[in-house]
């Protein structure tokens, strides 16, 4: 995969029908990557902070002030917390983080498993209801079908979704879900 631009870089997506839409910023700042997220359609923004080999560190959500209505940490071997330092057991283990309101989550398991065409591989991700403010871990399977075009499937229900994605492992169209703009 191409690096990102050492200034930065942004991408931005509309929903498939068009009633949403996100932007991102990505910068490389104190030796990792900080992603800043505006999705319109759910009126919430969201601050990633991933190490430089993208592994999630820290997510912040934003839903109505500017104190973030759900934060998280992630202390590099699977170990998550809240804010006020409780521990939460049932993360454990996760390596990654999800939200159906926006395509950017796939980029963090595609850049950070740099997976070969026909490779796959399945993993515990920590999945965020920005609504509900509810996370769970959910079982996610990704595989790489071929140059430029990827796999997610839902473990337990099997649903899948293929999509392309960029040189940088960012989503492009994801079929009833997404469109890269």
């Amino acid at each position: 995969m191409t690096a990102f631009p050492a200034d930065g870089y942004t991408v931005r997506w509309q929903s498939w029908d068009s009633d949403g839409d996100e932007t991102v910023t990505l910068r490389w700042e104190n030796e990792g990557w900080t992603a800043i997220g505006e999705v319109g359609r759910e009126a919430v923004s969201y601050v990633l902070r991933l190490s430089a080999l993208w592994q999630v560190r820290q997510y912040l959500l934003f839903r109505d002030s500017d104190e973030p209505d759900l934060w998280l940490g992630n202390d590099g071997t699977g170990r998550w917390g809240e804010v006020n330092g409780a521990h939460r057991e049932d993360l454990d283990g996760c390596t990654d983080l999800d939200m159906s309101c926006t395509p950017f989550a796939n980029t963090l398991p595609i850049r950070r498993l740099q997976l070969d065409a026909g490779d796959g591989a399945e993993l515990t991700v920590a999945t965020v209801d920005v609504e509900t403010l509810g996370v769970i871990p959910v079982r996610q399977r990704y595989e790489h079908l071929s140059a430029g075009r990827w796999r997610k499937t839902h473990v337990k229900t099997g649903i899948s979704v293929e999509f392309k994605v960029d040189e940088f492992g960012l989503a492009q169209d994801v079929p009833e879900f997404f469109r890269r703009v």
